[in-house]
């Protein structure tokens, strides 16, 4: 496979994974991925971010966010994201200290 078919292909998949969950599993909670998967949406839209400054392109937090999300990420907290369990964030603490 040639470099440009493969950096296509990966484009490809996080434009998948993104999709998923952005639309698909709106209702997974970002704590909940943490605690399950060790990296999150915010996690994905710094690695964006990062990548886009690694490039020489300015890109704060809240912009990268934006990116990712599709939206400012105040309004995806105000639609999509609830209150973390008291498990969750137990869970969260124990893991991430």
């Amino acid at each position: 496979m040639d470099a440009q078919t493969k950096l296509e292909l990966e484009a490809a998949a996080f434009r998948r994974l993104q999709k998923h969950l952005m639309e698909d599993r709106k209702d997974v909670q970002n704590i909940d991925m943490m605690n399950l998967t060790g990296f999150c949406r915010n996690c994905l839209s710094r690695w964006y971010q990062e990548a886009a400054n690694a490039r020489g392109i300015d890109m704060s937090k809240d912009e990268g966010r934006e990116a990712f999300y599709g939206m400012p990420f105040s309004e995806w907290k105000a639609n999509y994201q609830t209150d973390a369990t008291s498990d969750a964030k137990a869970k969260f603490k124990d893991s991430h200290g």
